[in-house]
């Protein structure tokens, strides 16, 4: 996989989670700023996915396939959940959904890094 991809993607999500963090400690509920920096977060993951499906047709799939394609597909949907949860709640406990969303993602994300460097092997 790409790792500037991976890595603004992790960055992306961390700075998500403690943006929405500040959020949850002042007790404000998700507003529209909070729609947009999704966005911006799953647009990334969107890039990543598109970058890691062209790579495994390009350089064949990593050992593990399916597990792979399982994280890059939660990695897909779990913002996009949490959001919808987020703005179904309209407490902050509802932001607090954001950050522990947010805080997935990168873990997804080194799962998957390391499934990829497992198969490289």
């Amino acid at each position: 996989m790409v790792a500037v991809v991976d890595w603004a993607v992790i960055v992306a999500s961390l700075a998500y989670a403690a943006w929405a963090l500040v959020a949850v400690a002042r007790n404000q509920p998700p507003r529209e700023p909070y729609v947009i920096g999704a966005g911006v977060v799953e647009l990334l993951i969107l890039v990543q996915a598109v970058v890691a499906v062209v790579l495994m047709i390009a350089d064949g799939a990593p050992d593990e396939t399916a597990t792979f394609v399982g994280y890059l597909l939660m990695n897909l949907i779990i913002v996009p959940l949490g959001l919808f949860w987020a703005l179904a709640e309209k407490s902050r406990w509802g932001t607090s959904v954001l950050v522990v969303a947010a805080l997935v993602v990168p873990v997804l994300v080194v799962r998957l890094q390391q499934l990829w460097d497992a198969g490289a092997g």
